[in-house]
């Protein structure tokens, strides 16, 4: 029984994916992202929908967020939060890759070496991102 739970827990660990940001351009109003913490909170949400990107930027969590906007919309970053946009063509390799199918969506990334990073947890439904410092704390 415990060999079955790990092998299943290695089997959906494997699942996750690899994001290479060397390769990947993601931008910060003109200037291209180069990641320099060592985890992140990507959250992916839509700034069409009403008062997102104002929430948004008022978060003030204990890892630095990558917001990555559907519609890629140039936003100032704050403190805590890092607003990114790319090409179509790259947004759409990301959707596949990460099998995001709604908005907001989070999920966590770590370094696994140089801009070469991991996903660190599932992808989850941001139903409310007043509530996401609750999340976060309890994951």
């Amino acid at each position: 029984m415990i060999a079955a739970a790990f092998a299943y827990f290695n089997y959906k660990f494997s699942e996750y994916q690899f994001i290479d940001f060397k390769k990947w351009s993601f931008y910060e109003k003109s200037d291209i992202f180069t990641p320099h913490a060592e985890k992140y909170i990507v959250v992916f949400y839509s700034s069409r929908e009403q008062g997102t990107m104002q929430k948004l930027a008022k978060l003030n969590l204990n890892l630095p967020i990558l917001a990555i906007d559907y519609y890629n919309k140039v936003r100032k970053n704050t403190k805590t939060t890092t607003f990114l946009r790319s090409g179509t063509q790259n947004s759409l390799r990301f959707i596949q890759r990460f099998n995001i199918y709604e908005s907001p969506s989070i999920f966590f990334i770590k370094r696994s070496k140089d801009a070469l990073y991991k996903q660190d947890s599932m992808i989850r439904k941001l139903d409310n991102l007043n509530a996401l410092s609750q999340q976060i704390k309890t994951l």
